[in-house]
């Protein structure tokens, strides 16, 4: 009897213990599921916003692509006087403040001479003549000098919007300079008064008004 009993008995097997196991392991899984699914949305979110933010910049990079830029002066240069036209930009940008400037280097490759031109001298209030050794050599510059000159003769707004200059480098001769260019004060960079020079010519009111000018007559050929 004694023996049957103590089978009797051993045979039970509480599951109390292994079934709170499995539902700790349960509640377990289920609070991970919660914070991978919480955490997935996060991402997800995350990334709506930065591809969110890309489109924003891409939108805005695109625009300022698109926006053409009237500019307050453009330098026309010989091509061996690149490095002298991109030291007068500089310093007409960073000690006198006046920008946007473009030297005729600059502009967009794989168009014609002719249309570099036009949208150089039509696109900025003041055309700068770089006079120099090297200006008389270049056939170029001197097709780019009389066809400006004629152009601010022609064209009202335009009106004493074509600046010579001798800058400090490899200056032209006033002896040697074309008498078309002498008949126009030219700036002149080794000049006491040059400063003063600098602030009579390159006026806000006189740009702002050839800017509103530039920006109609692309509002009529866009219409």
């Amino acid at each position: 009897m004694g023996i049957q009993n103590s089978k009797i008995d051993s045979s039970p097997v509480s599951t109390f213990p292994r079934t709170k196991s499995m539902d700790s392991k349960q509640e377990a899984k289920h609070s991970e599921d919660i914070r991978e699914s919480h955490s997935d949305k996060d991402l997800n979110k995350l990334k709506e916003e930065e591809e969110k933010e890309e489109e924003r910049a891409e939108e805005l990079l695109k625009e300022d692509l698109e926006e053409e830029v009237f500019f307050k002066f453009v330098i026309l240069h010989a091509e061996d006087d690149t490095c002298e036209a991109l030291r007068v930009q500089g310093m007409l940008q960073n000690q006198f403040g006046i920008k946007p400037g473009i030297i005729y280097a600059e502009m967009p490759c794989g168009r014609q001479h002719l249309q570099n031109l036009d949208d150089a001298v039509n696109g900025s209030a003041w055309t700068i003549f770089l006079l120099t050794e090297n200006f008389l050599r270049d056939t170029w510059c001197n097709f780019q000098f009389y066809t400006s000159l004629m152009n601010s003769i022609n064209r009202q707004h335009k009106y004493n919007s074509v600046i010579p200059m001798r800058p400090l480098n490899n200056p032209l001769p006033r002896d040697r300079t074309p008498f078309a260019l002498q008949t126009i004060n030219a700036l002149e960079e080794e000049s006491c008064g040059f400063r003063k020079q600098v602030e009579k010519i390159f006026q806000d009111s006189v740009y702002e008004k050839q800017k509103a000018i530039w920006k109609d007559s692309k509002n009529m050929v866009d219409t």
